[in-house]
Order: structure tokens, then C-alpha cells, then sequence
């Protein structure tokens, strides 16, 4: 799976573990909703380590809580174009 579906799927299991929607956790976080979207829906494949750690902040976890899982740590490399 790329990278980018990864990240978008992990803000989206996080989002359900803490019982927020988009447009609360983009509150929590201080980033506009259109950004967390954008990640979410794809048009976004490269999100900053930045903009990662914002939404880490809104949801009270670590950028090592958000990477720990068994999806990133068998993730093949991807080829770059």
C-alpha cells in the first residue's frame, strides 16, 4: 500500500478512536479542514512531517504513536517517479 493511503487511513482510525470527524480534529489541531481532506481523500500524497505532527498534537499522541503500527513497519519502499 503507498505511503500517502497509510497516512490517510491512520488519521482516519485515529479519528474513530478518539470519536472525532474531520472538521474536529482540524479544530484540535489548527489546521483547516480542507488540509485534512486533502490528506484523506488523496489530493494531498505528501503531507509535511509538519502539518503529521500538527494532527498528532490535536489528538494528544506522538509522531512515534502515529507510525507504530504493523502497516508502517512492514511497508516496502515505494518507487519514486
Amino acid at each position: 500500500m503507498d505511503t500517502w493511503k497509510l497516512v490517510s487511513l491512520r488519521i482516519q482510525q485515529l479519528c474513530a478512536a478518539h470519536d472525532y470527524n474531520i472538521n474536529s480534529l482540524a479544530r484540535q489541531a489548527g489546521l483547516p479542514p480542507t488540509t485534512l481532506k486533502n490528506i484523506i481523500y488523496g489530493k494531498s500524497r505528501n503531507p509535511g512531517i509538519v502539518t503529521i505532527k500538527l494532527i498528532c498534537d490535536g489528538l494528544g499522541i506522538s509522531l512515534y504513536d502515529f507510525f507504530d503500527t504493523s502497516q508502517f513497519k512492514s511497508t516496502l519502499p515505494e518507487d519514486i517517479d
